[in-house]
């Protein structure tokens, strides 16, 4: 390539072919029902890759269904209770006070009866009085031999019915005094059926939070379906990326766990290099500089390419354990810096991870 002649340019051998790694792990637990892809198999976004038993899922699924069928139907009583509660409170109210003033009539009248009933008695009690007059007086009169014995019987009975009279005015005046006292129970009854239909706003406070709360079991019930109808659906695991099937371990009859995977998935369509360049060479490397890549795997084949970035450290700085030299000898060691590198050129070759390749960068 003509752009790589002169002496800018750095080179090294330390490079290697990087790609996505997608592991593929359900999302529920379950034993594997089916395979449906073999290793090294191509396959795309969307495709099953295998499938769980999903029966006690189903079981869980029809559960869900059951109770939002039940919820939805408690929504409803409840709503119908609201719309009975707020129809009768105002109905109540108007029959209790009703109830109420035909109480009071009640006792207004027994009130006038009793008035009345005294006002008998205080008469036929006067009438009693002048007829014992008269009969004292024609008894003396009888006893003088001036008047008949007729005389003296028409003042005795005239004395025996006023009797009678005040014995009837005093029954009255009683009768009177208990119906006083029944329309006094009365009026208590109607006051408290007053005030029960009173606390109707209380009760539509009720209803109404009676159905707030059978709304929200509902929602909740609905959010359970949802969840059961997603797990039904992990049983078929999909690709989630194109890519070629790599490190399968799953077997039929196995039990698998979200926490273990399957499978993994490399999109080759989707590839880097990345260059291990010794410190001493990456002065005056930059992003966007120009690189030509050549794979082992591909009998030199030379790819063209630019750098992408720099590695914010050395390689060794994040290895598992990295050197410690604040302590005894300390012998230098050249460090290399990680240079991840895009490739430009088309080409119809499978660049998988791991190839090893060589990398020449214009740092002009």
């Amino acid at each position: 390539m003509a752009f790589l002649g002169g002496a800018n340019k750095e080179t090294t051998d330390d490079a290697q072919v990087e790609a996505h790694v997608a592991f593929v792990a359900p999302h529920v637990a379950g034993q594997v029902k089916r395979v449906l892809v073999k290793d090294n198999q191509h396959v795309k976004a969307g495709d099953v890759l295998v499938e769980l038993d999903s029966r006690d899922l189903n079981v869980r699924l029809a559960s869900a269904r059951a109770d939002v069928a039940a919820a939805k139907a408690s929504l409803r009583s409840s709503e119908t209770q609201l719309g009975v509660t707020q129809k009768s409170v105002a109905s109540n109210l108007v029959v209790a006070r009703g109830g109420m003033a035909q109480a009071a009539s009640a006792a207004g009248s027994a009130n006038a009866g009793i008035e009345q009933a005294r006002a008998e008695i205080t008469a036929a009690l006067s009438r009693q009085k002048l007829a014992q007059l008269d009969f004292d007086r024609t008894s003396q009169l009888f006893n003088s031999s001036v008047v008949a014995k007729s005389s003296l019987d028409a003042t005795s009975a005239a004395l025996e019915q006023a009797t009678a009279n005040v014995s009837q005015a005093q029954a009255r005046l009683r009768s009177a005094e208990a119906n006083r006292q029944t329309s006094s129970g009365s009026i208590e009854s109607a006051r408290g059926r007053v005030i029960a239909a009173e606390a109707g706003p209380e009760q539509i406070e009720a209803a109404e939070a009676a159905v707030q709360l059978a709304s929200a079991k509902l929602s909740q019930a609905e959010a359970a379906l949802q969840q059961a109808e997603l797990n039904v659906s992990y049983t078929q695991i999909k690709a989630e990326i194109s890519g070629v099937v790599s490190r399968r371990s799953v077997e039929v009859g196995q039990m698998a766990s979200p926490e273990k995977p399957l499978l993994a998935l490399v999109p080759l369509d989707d590839t880097w290099v990345v260059a291990n360049f010794k410190e001493d060479q990456i002065a005056h490397m930059r992003p966007g500089q120009l690189a030509e890549i050549e794979v082992d795997a591909f009998d030199g084949q030379k790819l063209k390419g630019h750098i992408d970035s720099l590695a914010g450290g050395t390689g060794s700085r994040f290895s598992l354990l990295p050197p410690d030299n604040a302590s005894g000898n300390f012998t230098k060691v050249v460090q290399r810096v990680p240079v991840l590198l895009r490739i430009d050129s088309v080409s119809d070759l499978e660049l998988r991870p791991g190839l090893s390749a060589k990398v020449t960068v214009v740092t002009k």
